[in-house]
Parts: structure tokens; C-alpha cells; sequence
């Protein structure tokens, strides 16, 4: 049993109340609570506590934190370089005779499989490795490859697709931006 004294600062066992002891008579014993009410328990109720303002921090130097705390720490920051956040776009053409060295025995077929390949070869590329936009040059033709890229793009969820840069690509190109930031990613 634990010997109380007139200061103390108790709690209730199967309670949650708290408070300082004011006066001990035998085995009771009245605390004023937190809440500023008198009550009387039997001191096997009770238990000795450390009040807030002393436990752990009781030795402890509250200038040397407060100077610790004033100290400039070096930030470290990822953020974006500006020459970063402008870096030119990955291109990827898609002409045929830029993927393959002869396309004389192949099918029209066969070819806009190897394009489509290609395609989705390098997005994962781009993906993988955190580039953010790359153009594809597919060139205007009839729209057929065009068509299917658009497709194969609208099956990804973290990126949007639409014309690439008109002054530099013309109507042949279309540009992929890769969202980086993406729960799940």
C-alpha cells in the first residue's frame, strides 16, 4: 500500500480521475480533482502519479531545446530544377522504316503490330524509368496507327494523351504526359 501525502498527485484506479491529494485520514483519503471536486477513496484505489509538468521532461534544459529547435536545419527538398521540369519529351517515331531495317516482306498487318509494339514497349519504358512526357510521330497517313495508339493510350489510367506540338510535329504526332505522383504507382 502506498503511503499518500498532502500534494500528491493520484489517479483512480478503475476511473479515469485524477487529482492531488488534500488531506489523508487513516486508509481514505480526499483528492481535489481536475475538475475541481472533492472526493474520498480508500488509499488501495488509488495510484501515485507524476503530474504533466514534471515526468520525462523534468531534467530536461528548456533552453537547449528551444536554441536546438531556433537552428536553421538545411532543407532537403526534392524539388523539381527548372531545366528539369522543361526537359524536351521522349520521341518515339513510329515510321516503319525507322523500326526495322527492311519492311518488304511484311504485311500491312504485320507492320502496325510491330508499331503497336513498339509503342507499348517504349510507354513502359517511359513508365518505368519516371519520364513524363514522350512524343509518339506516327505520322498522318490514313489514321489507321493513329487510331490504334489512341486506343492503347485510353487503356492506362495515370497518364492523358492529345496533339503533340503542331509548330514541330504538325498533325503527325501525338504527345503522352505520365502522371508521376499516383497512388498504386
Amino acid at each position: 500500500m502506498a503511503d499518500f501525502k498532502k500534494g500528491d498527485f493520484v489517479s483512480v484506479l478503475d476511473d479515469d480521475i485524477k487529482g492531488h491529494v488534500t488531506r489523508v485520514t487513516g486508509d481514505q483519503v480526499l483528492i481535489e480533482t481536475s475538475d475541481g471536486f472533492d472526493m474520498e477513496f480508500a488509499s488501495k484505489d488509488l495510484i501515485k502519479e507524476q503530474p504533466l509538468g514534471h515526468s520525462i521532461f523534468e531534467h530536461t534544459d528548456l533552453e537547449a531545446v528551444l536554441e536546438e529547435k531556433e537552428q536553421h536545419k538545411k532543407r532537403t527538398s526534392n524539388r523539381t530544377k527548372p531545366k528539369e521540369r522543361n526537359l524536351p519529351a521522349m520521341e518515339v517515331d513510329l515510321h516503319i522504316h525507322q523500326i526495322t531495317t527492311s519492311n518488304r516482306r511484311m504485311t500491312n498487318h504485320e507492320m502496325l503490330s510491330l508499331q503497336l509494339d513498339t509503342a507499348r514497349h517504349k510507354l513502359e519504358f517511359a513508365i518505368k524509368n519516371r519520364i513524363q512526357k514522350v512524343v509518339f510521330i506516327h505520322g498522318v497517313g490514313e489514321g489507321v496507327l493513329k487510331m490504334e495508339l489512341d486506343y492503347l493510350f485510353g487503356r492506362y489510367d495515370d497518364l492523358k494523351f492529345y496533339a503533340a506540338d503542331y509548330q514541330k510535329y504538325g498533325l503527325g504526332a501525338t504527345e503522352v504526359y505520365i502522371f508521376q505522383n499516383t497512388k498504386g504507382s
